[in-house]
């Protein structure tokens, strides 16, 4: 019965994300063809509408800095999607957008197999191309965002923010990205949740040549004046040539993994699936 369970949770994950797998794939930097902005913004607005938004992945593992036990291995998975809600008709070719992000925490190895804790984030934004001489530099993002993980009492842990982040799309190989959000922190159990869970965030992902590898590395910056920051590396290496699924290693370092446990130190190495969009994801 456990068995079954994990296989088919995995392939509810597997489907379901496949389905939104489809994203925008307007050539950048010195690739892109010469043509006008409002040409780029037609390619773009005739993309579909529903899509990945964050990465989408499902990995188990242990802890490094402790022996493995059944109780600090466990999967964790991500499902992620967006919506446009309107073609490039607000100013300066910027589009309204939903976004739908949850997080759990699957306590496997123990009896019963319970879930840890499950972290729901949906939002809305609106969100920009950045052009420059006809030509697809990157996005800038504003963003209401709540996150919880639908608790109460003691274990209940929530807060909202306003975001705005921005991509730059070095080349079709490299992207940075960086967000800084306003917090407006309503859970009473998680006052102190910046010290933790961080006041902004930047990284970078790379695609290799042949489009077969990807990496990310993301650095969250906890509040606060010195260099205190939980780190996330991801490298997916790519299962067919033509596919969105990869081979997954998932590294976390830090603090603020989820939410029941956002004051806690977590070190894990995980591996296993990843689905991702065919050009950048979102984070």
């Amino acid at each position: 019965m456990k068995l079954f369970r994990i296989i088919f949770v995995t392939a509810f994950i597997a489907i379901y994300c496949s389905a939104g797998a489809q994203i925008t794939n307007i050539p950048v930097g010195k690739e892109q063809e010469r043509i006008n902005t409002d040409s780029l913004v037609k390619v773009f607005d005739s993309q579909p509408f529903f899509g990945i938004y964050k990465d989408n992945y499902f990995v188990a593992g242990t802890a490094l800095n402790h022996k493995p036990t059944e109780f600090n291995s466990d999967v964790k998975f991500q499902i992620s999607f967006r919506q446009r809600l309107t073609k490039s008709v607000l100013p300066f070719h910027s589009h309204l957008f939903l976004s739908y992000s949850q997080k759990a925490m699957w306590n496997i190895f123990e009896e019963s197999l319970p879930f840890h804790d499950l972290n729901f984030n949906p939002g809305i934004g609106i969100q920009g191309l950045i052009t420059h001489n006809d030509k697809i530099y990157g996005n800038a993002t504003i963003m209401l965002e709540h996150e919880s993980n639908g608790r109460d009492g003691e274990a209940s842990r929530s807060w909202n923010k306003i975001s705005f982040a921005g991509s730059a799309f070095i080349d079709p190989r490299l992207m940075v990205h960086g967000k800084v959000w306003i917090p407006i922190i309503d859970g009473q159990q998680n006052k102190d949740i910046l010290k933790y869970s961080g006041i902004f965030q930047t990284g970078a992902q790379f695609v290799s040549t042949n489009k077969r590898w990807v990496a990310d590395v993301t650095f969250v910056k906890r509040q606060g004046w010195n260099f205190s920051f939980n780190t996330i590396i991801n490298v997916g290496f790519r299962i067919r040539e033509k596919d969105n699924q990869f081979l997954m290693l998932h590294f976390y370092d830090g603090y603020g993994e989820n939410l029941l446990d956002y004051n806690k130190y977590h070190c894990r190495l995980r591996v296993g699936l990843l689905i991702r969009p065919k050009f950048f994801s979102d984070f």
